[in-house]
Order: structure tokens, then sequence, then C-alpha cells
């Protein structure tokens, strides 16, 4: 019967690999259990994921709950058989109460349950980061579970430590409505990495030549595959073991400098160097992690080992399979090279091609010319430094040798010959940067005897897994191209585009007419033959793409073409957890950009009608003043009139009026008019 399982934080490195694993578990098929492909898994999985959480593989998962109310989240959790809360890496003060708030709530709860609850707390190593050993005198003496009441905590960690208290107080028997285990966790590594992806990154990047690491390196560190420790999950479901208290690290004994020099072999330059932790952030690293990676611990699990069948990914640890932790690290952030052969008559516009194809997917362009001289320089470089005490003689006698052939060759031929030239472009491809991102290939491979020479060794294991497998198809370096593109234009445009060339420009390139025209008719006779470059690439099943330069100066609708036969960049991106906090500060910078926007648009609002009130004021004091001047105006104008009247008019009207007063006619307008009329009448 398919048991229902919470796990927290399923959208974070740690949960995230431990819900694919047991979403996709099959019962009683461990011995195959990262081949999951069959439709029975052992578990419905469900858990919690954040806001910004993208669905994008969220397949595995039955159901996931985003930012849940802690009501919410205990209806959940009470129909759920087994509940697994992880604060093994990077937990918040919020994750570990919302830990106690479940233990505790799920404790008060049980008398309610139908069947048995199993809780399982996913703790770290760095509760027991400052636990003393019984033996100090012996180097090799590991602490077990065992001991585990004596555990002392990192100081950072001291709230990890109560909880697993709390956990182990509340988890009862085997007859328990509750049981209740503790998984202390060592450093968790695979499936692309948390703790250790600054280490694999710079790597993989090569920004600096040697790759950093902080603190003192020869600290012990306590260690476990992502998928082991789910493994150890599962089998704590299965066993249910009688000790409550279980240690998940696997049987590494590496210090951080073991760690870190295999990452940096296996990816890098092998080289690494020390830097001070206050530089840490400076350098691109997380100051969190730090504390991780300077816990100096000697752990011996044995419940793990004596009481689970568990199918080890990694059982020696990360050093011993550091090749498969790669491949995992490359599959989980879509690291894959991009490797590009770009052919084509001189003055076609290879190198323009090519830097514009680098620069697009941040891959590294290589020309032979480069190539010839950085070897040259290297080799000498390493026969000069002989006499070192870290010198190599069977290096220095390889430089050695190699340089007097290329003496040799010059002098003979004044050229070097094509075994010479293959050896350093193979070096050059096969070089870590080229491995790791990939290239574009300028110019060359020019014929088909020369692509032979280059591509086509292939080691004993490809050469006996061909005749195991009886197969036709070619085989070939696996720095081969990938995409061949074949430029090509009129001899006569060619000519014109070299006309129109700065002189400097010209005698840079050897595009003197001397130069050019010889070099023209050399790669005319070289395509024309039966086997060319192409027809090399054609038999390997890689068809190379043809593209007629024409008008198109800038390459645009080529480039554009390419892209598309190509696909998106497969360079160094974020892993999923990342983009989705991206994701979160992008979306927490959108939201912050809207409350900046409304608060504009308020204090515009303001603004607008402070200007409005502002500009009503203005009106009506204008509109007074304009009022003020006309009844100004119309006393000025008033004036002569005015004297008109007083002199003429109101001297007879002011007589008729007073004599009106004084008889009170029954009419006295009549009587005013008459007194007027009689008054102006000529005597």
């Amino acid at each position: 019967m398919q048991e229902v399982l919470f796990i927290n934080d399923v959208d974070q490195y740690s949960s995230k690999n431990i819900a694919q694993y047991l979403a996709t578990f099959v019962s009683g098929d461990a011995s195959d259990s990262l081949d999951r492909t069959r439709e029975d898994p052992a578990f419905r999985v469900i858990g919690t994921v954040s806001s910004s959480f993208r669905p994008d593989d969220a397949s595995l998962l039955v159901d996931h709950i985003k930012s849940p109310s802690r009501e919410r989240l205990l209806r959940r959790l009470l129909k759920c058989d087994i509940i697994v809360y992880n604060v093994s890496e990077h937990a918040t003060q919020e994750k570990l109460e919302e830990a106690t708030w479940a233990i505790t709530t799920l404790h008060s709860e049980m008398e309610h349950f139908e069947n048995q609850k199993l809780f399982i707390l996913i703790s770290t190593v760095m509760t027991w980061a400052q636990t003393k050993s019984q033996n100090p005198g012996e180097t090799e003496y590991r602490l077990t579970e065992m001991e585990y009441k004596r555990r002392r905590p990192h100081p950072n960690f001291k709230n990890h430590h109560v909880l697993e208290k709390l956990v182990l107080k509340l988890g009862g028997g085997k007859s328990s409505k509750l049981r209740a285990y503790v998984l202390a966790a060592g450093l968790q590594y695979g499936r692309g990495e948390s703790l250790f992806h600054y280490f694999f990154r710079m790597s993989w990047t090569m920004e600096h030549a040697h790759v950093p690491f902080f603190g003192q390196g020869g600290n012990y560190i306590p260690m476990i595959h992502v998928y082991d420790l789910a493994g150890a999950i599962q089998n704590t479901v299965e066993v249910r073991p009688s000790s409550k208290y279980i240690l998940a690290v696997d049987d590494s004994k590496y210090t951080l400098d073991d760690i870190v020099v295999a990452i940096s072999d296996a990816m890098g330059s092998g080289k690494i160097s020390k830097v001070p932790e206050e530089e840490a952030a400076a350098m691109g690293a997380q100051p969190e992690d730090l504390e991780y990676l300077a816990v100096n611990l000697r752990l011996q699990a044995f419940v793990i080992k004596d009481s689970y069948s568990l199918s080890w990914v990694a059982e020696s640890g990360m050093v011993e399979n550091i090749d498969a932790i790669v491949d995992e690290f490359k599959h989980a952030r879509g690291l894959l090279p991009i490797r590009i052969f770009i052919t084509g008559p001189p003055a076609s516009g290879k190198s323009t091609l090519a830097k514009k194809l680098c620069q697009h997917y941040k891959v590294h362009h290589v020309t032979i010319k480069d190539v010839i001289e950085e070897r040259i320089a290297r080799l000498r470089e390493v026969v000069s430094e002989a006499e070192s005490e870290y010198a190599s003689a069977t290096e220095v006698g390889a430089a050695q040798k190699l340089l007097e052939d290329i003496d040799e060759c010059m002098k003979a031929d004044g050229v070097l010959n094509d075994r010479i030239i293959s050896i350093m472009l193979q070096d050059q491809l096969h070089s870590k940067p080229c491995t790791n991102q990939g290239f574009v290939l300028d110019g060359f491979p020019k014929t088909y005897e020369q692509a032979k020479l280059i591509f086509s060794e292939i080691d004993e294991d490809a050469e006996q897994q061909d005749e195991d497998n009886e197969s036709n198809v070619p085989t070939y370096n696996v720095n081969t191209p990938e995409h061949v593109i074949a430029l090509n234009a009129p001899d006569d445009l060619l000519i014109r585009r070299v006309q129109e060339l700065p002189q400097a420009v010209v005698e840079e390139r050897g595009y003197t007419e001397e130069l050019f025209l010889p070099r023209l008719a050399r790669y005319r006779k070289r395509t024309d033959i039966v086997e060319n470059v192409l027809d090399y690439f054609d038999e390997l099943e890689i068809h190379p793409e043809y593209y007629d330069v024409g008008t198109d100066v800038e390459f645009k609708e080529i480039m554009e073409h390419i892209i598309e036969m190509v696909g998106p960049p497969k360079n160094y991106g974020l892993s999923a957890e990342e983009q989705q906090e991206k994701d979160r500060q992008l979306a927490e910078e959108l939201r912050l950009q809207r409350i900046q926007e409304a608060a504009e648009r308020k204090r515009n609002k303001e603004e607008s009608l402070s200007r409005t009130a502002a500009d009503f004021q203005e009106w009506q004091t204008n509109l007074a003043e304009v009022s003020k001047q006309q009844q100004e105006r119309l006393k000025t104008q008033s004036v002569p009139l005015r004297n008109y009247l007083m002199k003429f008019v109101m001297p007879s009207l002011s007589e008729a009026l007073v004599e009106c007063s004084k008889i009170k006619p029954e009419d006295p307008v009549d009587f005013v008019a008459e007194h007027l009329l009689r008054k102006n009448l000529p005597t």
C-alpha cells in the first residue's frame, strides 16, 4: 500500500533531491534504485514550496503546498503517514520553529490518530561540531551515534540541538501512535551541489588559475551523497530501528584540502590556493557556507551500515567517486560543451562569425596560429624550469623532444608538419576550458587527412565497446565538433572585400595580392578533390551546414540560423534552487517597484491637486484684480458724465423735486415734468 510522505521545502536542494528519490522509489527494488521507471512507487510525496516556486519538475510530486498557514499545514500533516522535516542546510529560525511546532502539535493530536505516524527530523552533524573525543591521543578515533548524548553543537546550531532533543523526547516507542527519529546528516553533495557548489563552479569556469578555498583546509568533513541520505530515510521508514538517533554519513575520511583538490583535478587546473575567510564574499563564496566547511569531525555510522540495506551511490565518498559526481553536476546544471568547426575560403568572414558565436555561447575561440604560438611558449617555459624542484622529468623530456621536432621541421621545410600541429591542437581541444565550455575551431583542419589525424584517435575502451556492440556507426574523439559550418562566396566578392579593407588589415591578415590569390586558389583546389575536410565529417554523420555569405556581412541571418540549429547556450547557469531564489528576488523587486510606482502616482496626484489648488487661488486673485481694475476704469470713465449731470441736469431737477415735495401734487411725475418744461421755456 502506498504511504503518504510529507517533506518540507521541496524547492530547495536537499529536500528536492530527497523528494525526487522517494517519489520514484519502488519498494523491493532497492538494488536498482536509480532506475526508477516502474509506475508503483512506495510513497506519494507532498511538500511545501515557497511562493516563487515554478512547477517545472513538480511531476515527481503528487501535490505541493505554497507557503501554507499553520492551520492548513496541520490538516495536510494529519493525512500523512510519514512526516519528514529537513533542517540540515541553511535552516532559518523560522524553519526551526515550524519543525518544533509540527512535532509538538502532532504529539498533542496523536490520541486521535487512526494509525501510527512516523516523524523524521533531518538534522546536521553541526550539532556534533564541538564534541570532544574520549581518546584524545588516538588520531583515528571516530565518534559514533552511540555517543549522541555527549554531542556538543556549533554555537550557531544550538537551536538545532534543542530541536533534536525535543524530537527524541516526544517520539514514542513501537506501540506509540507517533514514532520519531533524528538523522544527523553529513554535509551533502551530488546532484548539482549546494555546499560544495562554489568549488565546482570555480573549477569549471576556471575564473582563477588556482581554485580558492577558505580556512586551514586540514579539517575532516563528514559527508553523504544526497541520494544516499534519501536512501537512509527510506530505510528508516522500512526498518524502524530501535536506535532513535542515527548518523547519516559515508565512509570517507577526507579533509577539505582533499575534496577541493579532487574537484579541481576533475574539472579545473588541479591547483588550489588558501584564501583568508574575510575575502570569501569578495570572491563569490557564500559566507553562510563557511561554518559548515570549517567543521572538523570524524564520525562512524553504525545503524545505516549494520541495520540498513542501503544501495549506496557513493559509499566511499566524493573523492573516490569524483568522476560520477562531476557527471551529476554537469547534468544537473545543464553544462554541455558546444563544439563548432567553421571552414571557408579566405576573407569569407570565418573569424568574424567565430567571434560572434564565442560571444553568444561563452566558448573559446581556437585558431591554429594562437595554438602554435601558445604551445611553443609553454614548451619553452617547461624546459626553462627543468631545474625547479617541482618540475616533472617526464614533462620536461616530452617538451624538449617536441621542441626539437619543431626546430627540425622549421629548418627543413619552414613550416610545421601535420603530425606536430595535430598534437598541439589535440592538447588544446582536450584542455579543461575546451572540455568544460566548448570551442569554435576557426579554419583548421583544412584537409581530410588533417581532420582524420586530429579527430580519429579513439581510446581503447571506446574501441572495445565498439567491437562489443558490433556497430557500423563511425566512432570519433569526444572533442570532435558537433556542428560544422561551411561558408562560401564567389571569388569576385572575396576579392572586392579584400580591396575594401584598410592596408594595415590587409598586411596583418596576409591578404596582399601576391598572397591572397594563391591562398584562394589552394582553397578551391582542396575543396574540389574527392575527399575533402567536409567529407570527413559527412562520414562521421556530422553533416555540414552550408552558408553563402553574399551581402550578409554582419552575419545576422546566418547567426540566427546557427543559434536555432545549435540551440540555447549550455554554459554555466543557475541551479533550479538558485533560479527560484533569483525569481523570488525579482518578484520582491517587482513588488517594491510597484509600491514605489504607486507611491509615485500618489505623490504625483497630490502634487497635481496642489498645483490645481494653487492655480485656482492664483485665478481668484487675478479675477479680483481684474474686477478692481474694471471698477477703477468705470469710475474713471464716469467722471465727465457725472460732471455734466451735476452742472446742467441736477440743479433744475433738484429744484423741481423740492417744489414737488412742498406742494405734494397727486401726480408728482407729471408735476416734475411740467416744472422742468416751464423752467426751460424761453421767456
